[in-house]
């Protein structure tokens, strides 16, 4: 599943596109078109220069000299720029491609194209996006905004971590991993945070997107063989809990995250 670390490949795919004006739009697919509809696309983005890329959490922001294009990839959702890309299958993917998943595209004059491959359509494509509505990015959130978001909070921990308006990028694996390797409960009211772990949690969420960026994605992560019925803890052995935490499939062990 695309979650931050796999979304800054995409960034680093789109630069590629940085300078390049836009010929044609492609946006077969009204369903993926949030908040516009396909032949504004179509009519707003062809002679548009693209200007530069950046990243919000899950939100890949294209910028143009005239809108910016946000892209959003759900669970499968790939991005092609001259028909290659950084992730060739994602799990709950599938591994062939079909053009009928092909739900956004644009092509460049001069040649090449940019292409969001989705076959769950679960993704999606906007204009002008409320960047606002995001969270402090996960990647560089301090400590004492996490510490912030948390503060007071009955929701479980985990939740209020996945909560991309809180913070904007953690997904199911990292969130996992992160709270694994600074043995915390994903249970836990997240307001029941003391100051120490607070630090220790930051340290950890900070730690584990870096090492999983250097890993080569959010799958990664120590966890990762285990996360199965009758999984083990990786650093104790004991079997780890499997339960729905924030309506997501969670993976914990019950004698050291607390």
């Amino acid at each position: 599943m695309p979650e931050l670390i796999e979304v800054e490949s995409y960034r680093v795919v789109a630069d590629r596109a940085v300078g390049r004006t836009i010929e044609a739009a492609h946006a077969p697919d009204p369903w993926f078109c949030k908040g516009v509809d396909p032949a504004t696309l179509e009519a707003v983005l062809p002679g548009r220069r693209i200007t530069g890329t950046r990243r919000r959490g899950k939100l890949l922001l294209v910028d143009t000299d005239g809108p910016v294009l946000g892209l959003r990839f759900g669970m499968t959702g790939r991005l092609l720029v001259d028909g290659t890309g950084p992730i060739e299958r994602l799990e709950y993917s599938s591994g062939r491609d079909d053009p009928a998943w092909h739900r956004f595209g644009l092509t460049f004059g001069g040649g090449g194209d940019l292409t969001l491959v989705d076959p769950r359509r679960l993704g999606g494509v906007e204009l002008d996006p409320d960047e606002d509505r995001l969270g402090p990015d996960a990647a560089t959130v301090g400590a004492a905004a996490l510490r912030d978001l948390l503060a007071g909070s009955q929701a479980p921990l985990k939740a209020r971590l996945m909560d991309q308006a809180r913070l904007a990028g953690v997904g199911n694996l990292i969130c996992d991993e992160t709270l694994w390797r600074a043995r915390l409960d994903p249970a836990r009211p997240a307001g029941s945070l003391d100051a120490r772990e607070v630090r220790r949690l930051h340290h950890h969420l900070r730690a584990t997107i870096a090492l999983l960026t250097e890993r080569g994605g959010s799958h990664t992560g120590d966890l990762q063989a285990q996360r199965s019925r009758d999984g083990r803890c990786p650093r104790c052995h004991r079997v780890l809990d499997r339960r729905t935490v924030g309506g997501r499939t969670t993976y914990s062990c019950p004698h050291h995250q607390r």
